[in-house]
């Protein structure tokens, strides 16, 4: 703004010194050396105030900097871990139905974050980063086993764990895995079509996650 109104001023005087009087006077000399000495403490003005504009600037951005380590130290990872079996009370076969299905952890142990939704067995991520998850299965009680669970991302198969072979019906196993999830995405167990999963009180079959840690 300041070099602006210096450099209107000098084109102001050099335009009225070109410029003749009508009465034959010389015309007034605005740009004389008081004029000039004026127009150079306006320009050392000016490059104080943009050296100091720029020291303002940077702490500006160091305080940015410490706020945000600040909040960091303070908040930490948001805290998103959640745990489920299948039944509240009860006992009895999961299954089979005619297509592949979520898993309905209806029991929860717990539930930090609210992401997990017990009514639909699906986790719903709202902050981008790297998850864990686990599931557990337990085969149906009757010969043969018919036991095939998946664990799915968007619909997507990540791991699986299976028993559909054999004469024993107390078979059981689990299986992991890291994924890393932008907000939106969703992570399910799901059985497949014409299978069966056991479970009672036990509580054989659960799936569990948690966030280890953001990545935005």
């Amino acid at each position: 703004m300041i070099q602006t109104v210096v450099l209107l001023l000098l084109i102001s005087c050099a335009v009225s010194g070109a410029q003749d009087n009508p009465n034959g006077a010389k015309p007034a000399q605005c740009c004389d050396g008081s004029m000039f000495m004026t127009v150079g403490a306006l320009t050392e003005k000016v490059a104080n105030l943009m050296d100091k504009m720029t020291q303002v600037e940077t702490k500006l951005d160091n305080t940015e900097r410490e706020l945000t380590e600040l909040k960091s130290i303070i908040h930490g990872t948001p805290k998103v871990a959640f745990s489920a079996t299948l039944y509240e009370t009860g006992s009895g076969d999961t299954g089979p139905f005619t297509i592949a299905a979520p898993l309905k952890y209806k029991k929860v142990f717990s539930n930090f974050g609210n992401n997990y939704n017990p009514a639909t067995g699906i986790f719903t991520a709202t902050i981008k980063g790297m998850y864990f998850f686990r599931f557990s299965m337990f085969n149906n009680l009757k010969s043969p086993p018919s036991s095939v669970v998946s664990l799915m991302k968007n619909g997507e198969r990540v791991v699986s764990v299976w028993d559909t072979a054999g004469s024993d019906i107390n078979d059981m196993g689990s299986n992991a895995a890291v994924l890393p999830l932008e907000a939106g995405d969703t992570v399910y167990v799901e059985l497949a079509a014409n299978r069966v999963v056991y479970d009672d009180g036990m509580n054989y079959n659960t799936f569990t996650g948690f966030l280890l840690f953001t990545n935005v």
